[in-house]
């Protein structure tokens, strides 16, 4: 399917957003077809929140986030040196289809939508939508490479490992960590967060990750140690037996000043600046098999829709490390 922004440079707001401006696919016949290397998935979803709702609106506030105009192979990253969309081809694979009235039935459309993308050859980004959506596109990932065979790495504030969410709900945005650890999908010992800080979860529950074998990094450890020294052992640790690594990215890992736009704010977080070059480092240090960006709320964010900005510069900084491998393994 043509791109469908036409051949000409245009702004960012003209035209059918897709994110960075990528060729539709509305089936997976056509995503096939155009042969893709990364495929954006939207999983508008914010059933799973036990706080401040409007993360369905995300996938759409992420893709229309930024400034740049067509055609995208013109986008190039200054710090590595590299058109990303040059050596990547990346589609827009639209939305799964989440109906608002039920929980279960968005996860398996999302489960669904995201292994299609994985049988067509694609690495799938999946543009969140509430944290609970990581369960389904994380296990979709771990049934197709194998289960225990794929690490996690996960920024968050919040270590999302809880028995259950508000009410008992047991697939909310406090609990997907916690399933796909008791499915299988993910093995504790091959979980690594970064970022967490605050007043949950409790000591309890710390206690039961260590006895999963995870491996967690508190902001205060960042403040103490410095980012570069705890992010240096982070990725040793996601090198420490997995063959493939999945990224979760919830936003809130970010201080509110640079995100407000999220369910659940924690005041005391990285800065964007930082969290972009993280992501750089680990998506140039381990072989990455799928991907999520979570937790952005646009009823909820502040002036210029900067939480729904930095949302796209992730999805986009995961895309330009991806290339700029590509890149260098096909340089001679």
């Amino acid at each position: 399917m043509a791109d469908l922004r036409g051949p000409d440079i245009q702004p960012a707001f003209i035209g059918i957003p897709t994110f960075a401006h990528a060729p539709f696919a509305l089936t997976q016949e056509e995503l096939r077809s155009l042969k893709p290397d990364v495929a954006i998935i939207g999983a508008p979803v914010d059933m799973g929140v036990v706080n401040r709702p409007g993360a369905r609106f995300g996938p759409r506030a992420i893709r229309q986030a930024g400034y740049a105009g067509s055609p995208n192979d013109r986008f190039y990253h200054m710090g590595l040196d590299v058109y990303p969309m040059r050596e990547l081809k990346v589609v827009d694979f639209g939305d799964a289809n989440c109906p608002p009235s039920s929980l279960e039935q968005s996860h398996e459309a999302i489960r669904v939508k995201v292994m299609q993308a994985l049988h067509t050859g694609a690495l799938p980004i999946v543009l969140g939508g509430d944290h609970s959506i990581t369960l389904p596109s994380a296990t979709a990932v771990a049934q197709h490479h194998g289960y225990g065979k794929v690490g996690m790495v996960h920024f968050d504030a919040h270590a999302d490992t809880g028995l259950s969410g508000y009410g008992g709900v047991l697939i909310s945005h406090a609990n997907p960590m916690r399933r796909l650890l008791e499915s299988g999908a993910i093995p504790g010992k091959n979980f690594v967060q970064i970022g967490l800080r605050g007043y949950w979860p409790e000591r309890e529950l710390f206690e039961w990750m260590q006895n999963q074998g995870m491996r967690w990094h508190l902001m205060s450890e960042i403040e103490t140690r410095g980012f570069e020294v705890v992010l240096e052992q982070a990725i040793s640790e996601a090198l420490d037996g997995p063959e493939v690594v999945y990224l979760s990215v919830d936003i809130d890992v970010l201080d509110p000043a640079f995100a407000p736009g999220t369910g659940t704010p924690e005041p005391g977080g990285l800065t964007s600046s930082q969290l972009l070059g993280a992501i750089r480092r680990i998506v140039a240090s381990v072989e990455l098999v799928g991907a999520d960006i979570v937790e952005v709320s646009p009823p909820y964010d502040g002036p210029g829709a900067i939480t729904a900005e930095v949302a796209n510069r992730v999805g986009l900084e995961i895309i330009s490390a991806l290339a700029k491998k590509a890149k260098d393994a096909s340089s001679p």
